[in-house]
């Protein structure tokens, strides 16, 4: 700071002070009252127009955030240059209105024509518009003025699109520079990581080393986080030596990426090392230490440094905070997340919204919903990523009508949603089955031009499948020009849901040949297909090449299509061989599987083995203790079904009501059993009576052996008559054209006599009925099933 003395000195002396001195006073300014006085002498000493005079203290003005000082002066000005303009533009970029302002006033009010700055600055100041149409303009008259190839405005250009997740137009504007610096290069990468375009943002930057450009440690910094998310360690390890090559290896910023690179790969201990390099670390460096130990789950370690920064005097900031929170390890931890939530608010970091997004997140992953939303509704601050979270987090706890109604809700808001948001929104339709709405966003997508982004495509198959439209899955599968493994999976698995294993079996192998590298997800998905087609020899060899071949330790998951493999051709003895040979404790999920293989080929010996695991390892659940009755009651053995009826209603275990929802023109209508609170129930009743009399005829007769006992048959009868999924196809078939596509949606496994119902209706009705109960899909048509009758 100048002695306040020898300041005033200087500028009250009678002796003229030259232009250099006033430029030298105002570069050492450091108040705002300190610019004023010399504002005073560069009026006093006649230089109040001088350009660069002005110029240079508007700048000042803007660095001290005087930013109404900075109009007025500007407005004193007959007739500013285009750097004064510049400056001001510059100087309003929080304040996009004031910017945009002033390049309109430029263009319409003087004849000074926008240079390569005065672009670049007022597209970086629509970039804090809410919209894009001002920057999208922007682009428009820099094409016009001969600017748009200017490298300079190009990476304001691929800013400006990415910050709107406009990554397709980003694209086209980097691919269109034919003279490509170090700076748009490394905007490229930036905005695409910003966007989660991981693989993409690799690419541009192995395109850049390939093609010779410069490479500064901003360049490596700033492509590690997308190594660091995909978790590719090998090549995170490459980029590490290239920078110990160019002599960036100990750049802080070089390093902090490299401990959130180890970190997310899971190797904490060499972050701990990397950590240990710098000299002095910054709050950056703490930050990056402090999540890579909580997200390796050794939240421990992240606490006590957390405390030791306090400790240390170390003023935390928001990202600490975010750092520190369990997000990806969240369970056992919501004391911790509740005390971390209370010192934000003792802090004021809880007004941050990446904070309050953390927060929100980890109480989802919690199953604490309630006090994610109250804490979302408190914050006042939201952003996309705040929407996206609490959209989530609704959609992981399985309220999807929920959050396709706070998407609904975000709509009419200033907020534009992004990739996450859609992709997230997508997944809510998909496990609703809101084939619809699922339409509409695609609709959205196409008209955001976001068609090219592979998670979003990726998201749009997997709600086509589980929609029940397997056949637009596999079109905008087939138009995909790029594909991921996640991709592959995705439309593997869709196949599989619906019965295509022949087809399934075709993609994996195409996929195989294209070189891409199957996961343990893709091996599951395979499996999933061959148990709901009936390829056990294939089943069985893909099992065997993902644990020999691929190297892959095979999970619950892969155990259990293995299992179902089997019991589906009646193998039950060696499926229970198979069980008893796994290297891991089998849990629920397997022994379920061989429990409904038992109902399948009705054998009550394995049954009641399967069952005594099964009440051991999950006391609680009411599903398997009904499957094992029902099974009894096949045998006709109606005291053992009764005893086990009579156990579930002594621990008062709740059965999951079972419902079936139908959409007609857009709309939802959900069923329950013996539902008559429908507007339409009496012509749906109408319609069930006059087909149930027409399967009569054609030799239908009422499953009623799993239904209660200790009832009348012709009560049996009536209660099976009158289930959700015929109530549900019912209403279809009087409010849709003849001939029209009818798909239903069970919440449960679909009961014998509702399917053996629906193939007689398919028949009658000449429609095509599709059925997604809790385990595949079904078609029905012509009195078939595609399941084969096994499901």
């Amino acid at each position: 700071m100048i002695n306040g003395e020898l300041f005033v000195s200087k500028v009250c002396g009678v002796t003229p002070i030259s232009r250099n001195s006033l430029l030298s006073l105002i570069n050492k300014a450091c108040t705002l009252p300190h610019l004023t006085q010399t504002h005073a002498q560069v009026i006093l000493n006649g230089f109040q127009f001088d350009l660069a005079t002005v110029t240079k203290l508007t700048q000042k003005l803007f660095h001290l955030r005087a930013t109404r000082h900075a109009r007025s002066l500007f407005f004193s000005i007959p007739k500013p240059d285009i750097f004064l303009f510049n400056v001001l533009i510059r100087g309003f970029s929080l304040h996009p209105s004031s910017s945009i302002s002033l390049y309109t006033h430029l263009r319409t009010n003087t004849n000074l024509n926008p240079d390569d700055f005065t672009y670049a600055f007022a597209i970086n100041a629509a970039s804090h518009f809410t919209h894009e149409r001002h920057g999208m303009l922007l682009h428009t008259h820099a094409i016009v003025d001969g600017m748009a190839s200017n490298p300079f405005v190009g990476s304001a250009l691929a800013d400006f699109y990415c910050k709107f997740s406009r990554v397709g137009y980003a694209r086209k504007v980097f691919d269109k520079m034919s003279d490509r610096d170090t700076v748009l290069w490394n905007t490229m990468i930036t905005g695409l990581v910003r966007n989660c375009c991981y693989e993409s943002s690799f690419e541009v930057f192995r395109d850049m080393v390939a093609d010779g450009i410069s490479l500064d440690y901003t360049t490596v910094a700033t492509v590690l986080p997308a190594v660091a998310e995909m978790q590719e360690l090998g090549v995170g390890m490459e980029i590490q030596c290239l920078a110990l090559k160019l002599g960036f290896h100990f750049n802080a910023y070089v390093l902090t990426g490299l401990i959130s690179l180890y970190s997310k790969c899971g190797d904490v201990d060499t972050a701990r090392l990397l950590f240990r390099m710098i000299r002095k670390p910054d709050l950056v460096s703490y930050n990056a230490i402090i999540s890579g130990f909580t997200s390796n789950g050794e939240t421990e370690c992240s606490v006590k440094l957390f405390s030791e920064l306090l400790v240390s005097g170390e003023r935390v900031n928001s990202s600490t905070m975010v750092g520190l929170i369990p997000v990806s390890s969240p369970f056992g931890h919501l004391h911790l997340a509740c005390c971390i939530q209370g010192f934000c608010l003792r802090s004021g970091t809880i007004s941050n919204s990446s904070v309050s997004t953390a927060l929100v997140t980890v109480y989802s992953r919690l199953n604490e919903i309630d006090l994610a939303r109250q804490l979302f509704d408190e914050s006042p601050e939201k952003t996309v990523a705040a929407w996206n979270a609490m959209i989530s987090g609704y959609t992981q706890n399985g309220l999807t009508e929920t959050a396709i109604s706070l998407f609904q809700e975000m709509m009419t808001t200033d907020f534009a949603p992004n990739t996450v948001t859609i992709t997230t929104t997508l997944s809510a339709c998909a496990q609703l089955g809101a084939l619809s709405f699922g339409k509409s966003l695609h609709q959205l997508i196409k008209s955001k031009n976001l068609e090219t982004n592979i998670y979003v495509l990726t998201a749009l198959v997997d709600m086509y499948a589980k929609c029940g439209n397997i056949s637009e899955a596999w079109q905008l599968f087939d138009s995909m020009s790029e594909k991921n493994t996640v991709t592959w999976n995705t439309m593997i698995f869709g196949y599989g849901l619906h019965g295509y294993g022949h087809e399934a079996l075709k993609l994996f192998n195409e996929m195989l040949h294209l070189g891409f590298h199957p996961s343990s997800v893709t091996f599951l998905s395979v499996l999933y297909a061959c148990s709901h087609a009936g390829l056990v020899r294939e089943g069985d060899e893909i099992f065997h090449d993902m644990v020999n071949k691929y190297g892959i330790q095979p999970l619950t998951e892969h155990y259990a299509c293995m299992v179902d493999i089997l019991g589906r051709a009646g193998q039950l003895e060696k499926a229970l061989e198979f069980i008893r040979s796994m290297p891991v404790e089998p849990g629920p999920a397997v022994w379920g599987t061989l429990l409904g293989a038992c109902m399948t080929h009705k054998d009550t010996n394995i049954a009641s083995i399967a069952s005594e695991r099964l009440f051991e390892l999950d006391p609680g659940s009411v599903g398997y203790r009904v499957l094992l009755s029902n099974i009894y009651s096949v045998e006709r053995n109606f005291p053992k079904a009764a005893s086990i009826r009579e156990g579930v209603k002594k621990r008062k275990l709740a059965k999951t009501p079972g419902c079936t929802l139908i959409e007609v023109n857009g709309f939802p209508h959900v069923f329950v059993s013996g539902d008559r609170s429908h507007s339409h129930a009496t012509a749906i009743y109408a319609k069930l009576e006059k087909l149930t009399s027409k399967m009569r005829e054609m030799g239908y007769h009422s499953e009623t052996v799993t239904a209660l006992h200790d009832v009348e048959e012709e009560e049996k009868v009536l209660m099976v008559n009158v289930h959700s999924e015929k109530l549900a196809i019912a209403f279809g078939l009087i409010t849709t054209e003849p001939g029209t596509e009818i798909t239903i949606i069970k919440n449960l496994r679909v009961c014998l006599d509702c399917h053996t119902a629906t193939k007689y209706i398919s028949k009658i009705t000449e429609r095509l009925i599709v059925v997604r109960d809790a385990n595949r899909f079904h078609h029905f048509k012509d009195g078939i099933c595609s399941c084969g009758d096994y499901w």
